[in-house]
C-alpha cells in the first residue's frame, strides 16, 4: 500500500514540473493519472509541447531547474536533448514528455493511454 506521504510527494513533484513548463510557456499541458492502471511504470505522465527544438529544450531545462531547486531531485533518466523533438524526463513516479507539436500529434500519447484520467492545465 502506498503511504499518504508518498502520494503527497508525488503531487508536489507533479506541481513543480508543471511550474517549470509554464515558466517557458509550454503548450497544452496534460497530466495523465496512471496510478490506478495495472502494469504502469509510474503514477503520472505530464505531456506538453513547444514550437521548436530550442523551445522544447528550454522547457525541459526549465523543468529540471524547477524540480532541482524546489525539491532537490534530478531525473533518473533524460533522453532526446540532441534532436529535441521528444524529450523524456523520468522522475520515477512522474515521467515528463516534452514534444514538438507535430511529433506529439503523430504519436498521440494521450490516446494510447486513454484509460487514464486526464487533466488539462490552464495557462
Amino acid at each position: 500500500m502506498v503511504s499518504e506521504k508518498t502520494l503527497e510527494a508525488t503531487e508536489v513533484l507533479k506541481e513543480e514540473i508543471v511550474k517549470g513548463i509554464q515558466e517557458k510557456k509550454g503548450l497544452d499541458i496534460t497530466c495523465l493519472n496512471l496510478a490506478k492502471i495495472n502494469s504502469t511504470v509510474c503514477d503520472y505522465f505530464v505531456v506538453c509541447h513547444g514550437t521548436s527544438n530550442t523551445h522544447v529544450n528550454a522547457i525541459a531545462e526549465s523543468i529540471e531547474d524547477q524540480v532541482n531547486k524546489h525539491i532537490g531531485l534530478k531525473p533518473r533518466r533524460r533522453e532526446g536533448f540532441i534532436n529535441a523533438e521528444w524529450i523524456l524526463l523520468d522522475y520515477l513516479d512522474v515521467v515528463v514528455h516534452v514534444f514538438q507539436q507535430q511529433v506529439r500529434e503523430y504519436y498521440k500519447l494521450e490516446d494510447l493511454w486513454a484509460d487514464a484520467p486526464a487533466s488539462m492545465i490552464e495557462d
